[in-house]
């Protein structure tokens, strides 16, 4: 049997998502993060020693990592579903965006996060307007131009297909919906049309919605 260690609005939610695009069957185990720090609870380094989500269990070996997760549950079960063929074009697409999505697209999207909390966070009346200056300035010289290339990037890689490794949703496409969601539930959605149209065509998959009754309340980078 499949077991997903669970957190509260995290990336396991893609998890959940491949294995409900496969009809595995699968238990859940929910996770709920520390109301005043928002880190995972103490109890999932029971599961694996970083304590992070997400986790998956099956025949009693643990996996940890999305993309490691994800390349396992295929291997194991996805009999060529949701991978191109090796040795095609479309694959060497499929398998770029799988490294890109944690690799290139969630990095900025969780500085970006950070940044946000350091601007709110308590401190001295004095301090506020250095904070504001200095999360300004990493704005203006790395993050603001970083993620427009980078969204400029899939955009353009979205004008030729409906998924981004050719006429079929693959897990490529699962693993970067995170990073899709977290930008456009921020960015200028008039701006990039055709990532605003695929994030409403994953969104609107039967499996895409079953995850989320699965998974519980979801809400993005928080």
């Amino acid at each position: 049997m499949i077991t997903v260690h669970h957190l509260e609005n995290s990336r396991s939610q893609r998890i959940l998502w491949l294995l409900e695009e496969l009809n595995l069957s699968y238990e859940v185990k929910r996770y709920q993060r520390d109301e005043k720090t928002n880190l995972a609870p103490a109890e999932l380094k029971a599961v694996h020693p970083l304590g992070k989500s997400p986790v998956l269990e099956d025949d009693g070996a643990v996996y940890a990592e999305t993309g490691a997760i994800l390349d396992h549950v295929l291997d194991q079960y996805a009999e060529g579903k949701l991978r191109p063929p090796r040795g095609t074009h479309e694959f060497e697409r499929y398998r770029y965006w799988m490294y890109a999505a944690e690799g290139t697209y969630m990095p900025p999207l969780v500085f970006t996060l950070f940044l946000n909390r350091m601007e709110t966070a308590p401190m001295p009346f004095f301090a506020r307007p250095i904070a504001k200056k200095i999360v300004q300035a990493v704005r203006d010289g790395y993050l603001d131009h970083t993620m427009k290339a980078q969204y400029d990037y899939l955009e353009t890689a979205l004008e030729s297909s409906p998924w981004l490794a050719g006429g079929e949703i693959t897990a490529a496409d699962i693993i970067m919906s995170f990073p899709v969601e977290a930008f456009s539930s921020r960015g200028p959605g008039g701006d990039y049309p055709n990532i605003a149209a695929y994030l409403m065509r994953f969104q609107a998959r039967d499996a895409y919605k079953r995850a989320l009754e699965r998974g519980g309340p979801y809400a993005l980078l928080k």
